[in-house]
């Protein structure tokens, strides 16, 4: 996959930076950042802890990936950002989010799957060529 596109490029750049700041918004909440003297780890329980240490990890990876354009930053930005609507649409009381943050959450998944069907689409028109 080549995401080196010249037209693709800031549109990747702009899903870098949202997946970073959720990512960044994923890690404040595993400090417990807006939870005052409450553990974070009794608020969410272990699995749901678990489960944001490693979407959150893996959201920050992705992000950077995206940034220096290479191909495992979308494939990671699209197997997390799945997953985790996965669980989440499965009624897993593990996986807690607002409605804000599925939001984004979605934008980010459908605007991967754009990234890479526009990059599909470059790689057909530049074949017939």
């Amino acid at each position: 996959m080549d995401l080196n596109a010249p037209t693709i490029g800031i549109y990747i750049r702009i899903v870098a930076i949202l997946c970073l700041l959720l990512g960044l918004s994923d890690a404040a909440r595993l400090l417990g950042v807006n939870l005052g003297a409450v553990s974070p780890l009794a608020t969410m329980g272990m699995t749901g802890f678990v489960y944001l240490g490693i979407f959150a990890l893996a959201r920050l990876f992705a992000a950077v990936g995206l940034w220096i354009k290479a191909s495992w930053g979308a494939a990671l930005l699209l197997g997390a950002t799945g997953v985790e609507l996965a669980l989440y649409l499965l009624g897993s009381t593990d996986v807690t989010m607002s409605a804000v943050g599925f939001a984004l959450r979605l934008v980010l998944l459908v605007s991967i799957v754009a990234i890479l069907g526009l990059n599909l689409r470059m790689r057909r028109a530049h074949a017939g060529d």
